[in-house]
């Protein structure tokens, strides 16, 4: 079956359903094709918060350098300024739409505070400020008439005559693959967090988006940068938020020392997320952790605070390790979060691939750069969301009017989507070889977390890149067990597997790439910042069926603050 909207949204996280919401009041025909039920998105996970600089005392332009301080000098200038001051407007519009915001005793929004930030500018609800934000957003995306396919699985972006048309995709309930036309689509599928494990990410989080684009010829960038949070649980490695610090929690080593203040004497636990996770490498590695943990202890804010405003971190240390935070502090150790780099785009959402835009985490703007500031994702989905929502729908009118003869489309349109057809049956004809995704999967994640972690060397990188080859190879002989076509999650499974060996192979290529330290890149053979020859964006292009990518270069934007010694 085909079908047809002006504007297909990949994702429905806070950036798709925020995209999805400014095409719609654009007047454009909107579709969102996400896998899982948009409240199940992974935006869900976001706790801590979101920021803007609207308190007195407080400016847009102290929110930019603060980010790009926190982005180790690598964000593009331009686009964090945008981000900034428009921060504040999209703030209000959300607690106008309905988000319930903290209110502090005198009935106005309340903050507190977050890493890397010179000013407590994050706004929040509790530790769920996340599913506050997309229970919101689907309220208002029903409202404005957005179609919504759930449980429908994207196999390939659909390019014709050098421009992004639409998508295919699965729909689970029934097998079925569809071809989903459109003048322009935006990609807001979120990161790629699940290429480690353990990961603070969602399962889903496969970089389904970030392999897609990358494969219909856009260009990534910054893919190096991926940020080790540094207060995931021991064990599971779920998230246990920033906003704790933010709160006031200390972290303490086996010895009972708060250690950061060797590290970061100014700024503590509140230094930026990838000072705070070497400084907790470190402290293990040299013996003074508990099992490969240090301790996130919240116990002198007392009960009140632990139950008000932390209620959720607090559930999951008695449910996953039979910790009470309120009694004990909690073990945690640095673990993969979140991934700076993503698909190239302008302040619009715009790729180089026309027709194609890209918002939240699957985006490179570049706004994040080296390392990510707490509370910024967040509004990145927002900002950009938002931004290319109207672009894209502004857009379409333009590429309506280019489509070419309506027979030859249908034509071209049909070929491609049986071509597809075909290529998802040989997979699952495929026979019984012994090969598994989940063996696959499991060694790609834990070897990623250990050569392509907190800390990496040429060596390691190297060793990593082999290992990728020898996957790569072995995922062309993955069966899937099941045969049918309802639901089928090993079918899903398979190809989400190929998804994340795309993305990791991006990411050890452009780590040997940058031969410097710089945010969460930490080079152990190359320690140094140099400004000299790296102030510059690490751009990773598909090469055809090459297996090594084309690299390239982007500069950074600078506009107001020159790159200066990042401390805290």
């Amino acid at each position: 079956m085909i079908l047809d909207h002006d504007v297909l949204v990949m994702g429905a996280g806070l950036a798709g359903m925020r995209a999805a919401l400014e095409a719609a009041r654009h007047g454009a025909s909107v579709g969102i094709v996400s896998k899982v039920h948009p409240i199940r998105s992974h935006s869900n996970a976001a706790q801590g918060g979101i920021n803007a600089a609207i308190g007195e005392g407080d400016s847009w332009q102290t929110h930019a350098f603060d980010t790009i301080k926190g982005s180790d000098y690598l964000a593009d200038q331009d686009a964090v300024e945008v981000m900034c001051s428009e921060a504040p407007s999209d703030i209000i519009e959300l607690e106008h739409m309905g988000v319930i915001f903290f209110r502090d005793d005198a009935g106005k929004l309340g903050t507190r505070a977050f890493g890397g930030a010179s000013k407590a500018r994050t706004y929040f609800v509790g530790d769920i400020t996340g599913q506050a934000l997309l229970n919101t957003l689907y309220d208002q995306i029903l409202k404005a008439g957005v179609k919504v396919y759930e449980e429908w699985f994207t196999t390939s972006l659909y390019v014709v005559d050098g421009a992004c048309r639409g998508m295919t995709a699965i729909d689970m309930l029934t097998g079925e693959l569809h071809l989903l036309r459109a003048k322009a689509l935006i990609v807001a599928a979120g990161g790629c967090g699940r290429v480690y494990e353990p990961s603070t990410n969602a399962l889903i989080c496969t970089g389904d988006g970030i392999a897609l684009a990358y494969r219909a010829g856009a260009p990534l960038m910054d893919m190096e940068m991926v940020q080790y949070h540094p207060t995931t649980l021991k064990g599971s490695g779920f998230l246990m938020t920033e906003a704790a610090r933010g709160e006031g929690a200390y972290l303490l080593n086996s010895e009972g020392d708060r250690f950061m203040k060797k590290y970061a004497p100014n700024m503590m636990e509140l230094a930026s997320r990838d000072v705070v996770s070497r400084s907790e490498s470190v402290e293990i590695a040299e013996g003074r952790g508990t099992d490969g943990c240090v301790f996130l202890d919240v116990r002198h804010l007392g009960r009140d605070a632990i139950m008000h405003k932390l209620p959720q971190i607090h559930e999951i240390a008695l449910d996953f390790i039979g910790i009470d935070m309120v009694t004990q502090p909690v073990p945690v150790r640095p673990g993969m979060h979140y991934i700076m780099g993503g698909i190239k785009t302008d302040v619009n959402g715009a790729s180089p691939l026309p027709g194609l835009y890209a918002a939240g985490e699957c985006a490179c703007v570049s706004v994040h750069g080296g390392n990510r500031l707490g509370a910024n994702s967040l509004l990145d989905t927002l900002v950009f969301g938002r931004r290319s929502g109207a672009h894209a729908a502004d857009w379409t009118r333009a590429a309506a009017a280019a489509s070419g003869p309506a027979q030859a489309r249908e034509t071209a349109d049909e070929a491609f989507l049986t071509a597809e057809q075909q290529r998802v049956q040989a997979l699952l004809d495929r026979p019984y070889t012994g090969q598994t995704h989940a063996r696959l999967r499991l060694e790609l994640g834990t070897m990623m977390d250990e050569k392509v972690g907190v800390y990496r060397d040429e060596a390691g990188l190297a060793s990593a890149l082999e290992k990728l080859h020898e996957l790569r190879r072995l995922y062309e002989s993955v069966s899937v067990g099941d045969k049918g076509r309802l639901f089928n999650q090993a079918l899903t499974f398979a190809l989400e597997l190929g998804y994340l060996i795309d993305c990791a192979e991006t990411i050890v290529h452009s780590a040997l790439t940058r031969k410097e330290s710089r945010g969460a890149q930490s080079r152990t053979d190359f320690p140094a910042r140099n400004d000299t020859e790296w102030l510059k964006h690490v751009v990773v292009s598909r090469n055809g069926a090459a297996p090594k990518p084309t690299i390239g270069f982007s500069p950074v934007t600078i506009t107001q603050w020159a790159p200066q010694e990042r401390k805290y």
